[in-house]
């Protein structure tokens, strides 16, 4: 059984956010290794092979020293690696002295409760299966909710052409029922068939705090 003072990280880099409410801001990535889910568009590679492992002690040397507030914890699904997590920010939050912002798919709501009081931002997806090819699970997506709204968190959505009525409509109600941000995110590349003024149009006539922001790191060939 892997230790949970060690863990496989795919890759440590500083760069700009390009997702959601926070885009342009600098921050450092810790991109882990692992998922629970299998989205189509998803073109990270998570093989362990191309990885390295990292002791907490180590994860922290090196993100000390660098020149940013905030660590952006993605993957991936950061959460399944909560007992690396769990025991690395009880140590060093405070000495690291920056924000922890949460990237995640919000389903993973008992492995949130571990590190919630660590967190500063949770930045969630709400994985639609017109664009994912797979399931979403509203239930858990809103046990989540109840537990990230004790920090700043907002609801990101990556949509395509395929995108549903029914979808829009259980997204909003999320949205609206905990007044949370939501951030619509057209799938990279963006498709020509894709009606995005349309599509925001309906989420908007549902729900008034809504954003589109696509991917800009993607626009300015960052990282």
């Amino acid at each position: 059984m892997q230790n949970s003072s060690n863990t496989y990280i795919k890759e440590i880099f500083s760069s700009i956010q390009g997702e959601g409410i926070f885009v342009g801001q600098k921050h450092i990535f810790v991109r882990f290794c692992k998922c629970n889910l299998a989205c189509k568009f998803c073109d990270t590679d998570f093989d362990i092979k191309n990885a390295k492992k990292y002791s907490i002690d180590e994860l922290y040397g090196i993100l000390k020293p660098l020149n940013s507030e905030v660590i952006s914890l993605t993957g991936g699904e950061p959460l399944l690696d909560v007992d690396f997590l769990d025991e690395f920010l009880k140590k060093y939050k405070n000495k690291l002295n920056k924000k922890v912002y949460l990237e995640t798919n919000g389903v993973c709501f008992e492995e949130l409760k571990k590190i919630i009081d660590y967190v500063d931002v949770i930045s969630m997806d709400i994985k639609l299966k017109s664009a994912t090819g797979q399931e979403n699970d509203f239930l858990k997506n809103e046990e989540f909710i109840k537990i990230a709204q004790k920090k700043e968190l907002f609801l990101k959505v990556v949509f395509d052409e395929n995108i549903l009525d029914e979808e829009i409509e259980k997204t909003c109600f999320l949205a609206k029922k905990y007044n949370l941000k939501l951030v619509l995110q057209p799938k990279m590349p963006i498709s020509k068939e894709i009606d995005i003024e349309n599509i925001f149009e309906k989420f908007y006539s549902k729900y008034h705090n809504v954003f589109l922001i696509p991917q800009t790191h993607k626009f300015l060939n960052l990282a």
